[in-house]
């Protein structure tokens, strides 16, 4: 199976694991000069919290979420790591309910392989707060490389 589309799916919790997330990217794209796709998606309650902060006015239903993906951290910072080791790139953002419309992402954009991150959690956390992650893994139309933090657990 040849690989020409990855998909990054980040979000801001990725921020501090973003340089391993690109050097894991880069792993896969480089060597087969495929085009990674940085998406990020939000809900409706995350662009209300930060449409102030990354300078944007309009209203959630109104705003193109390519572009508060773009001005989304750790979105240039990956950006600029991408574009410094010579490998073509793109931005999608989305806005709904982020596990959904990651996978749809995916679906659009022809990913052969998606790169995910996350952080380690307790059983019962994951029972009673959910895995974004985890809905993506098990939704994906395609392998999914999971990057998962290794901080040991309190």
């Amino acid at each position: 199976m040849a690989i020409d589309t990855v998909l990054l799916a980040v979000g801001p919790m990725d921020t501090v694991r973003a340089p391993e997330l690109a050097e894991t990217v880069l792993e896969i794209a480089d060597p087969l000069d495929a085009t990674v796709v940085i998406g990020h998606a939000f809900t409706e309650d995350e662009y209300e919290d930060i449409h102030e902060e990354l300078g944007f006015d309009a209203r959630a239903e109104d705003v193109d979420p390519d572009a508060v993906a773009a001005e989304r951290a750790p979105v240039p910072q990956l950006a600029e790591r991408f574009e410094d080791a010579g490998v073509d790139y793109e931005i999608r953002g989305a806005l709904g309910e982020v596990s959904s419309e990651v996978v749809d992402m995916a679906v659009d954009v022809g990913a052969d392989r998606m790169v995910v991150g996350g952080r380690r959690r307790s059983p019962a956390e994951k029972a009673v707060l959910g895995s974004v992650s985890q809905e993506i893994i098990l939704q994906a139309p395609c392998p999914v490389t999971y990057f998962r933090d290794l901080d040991v657990m309190e």
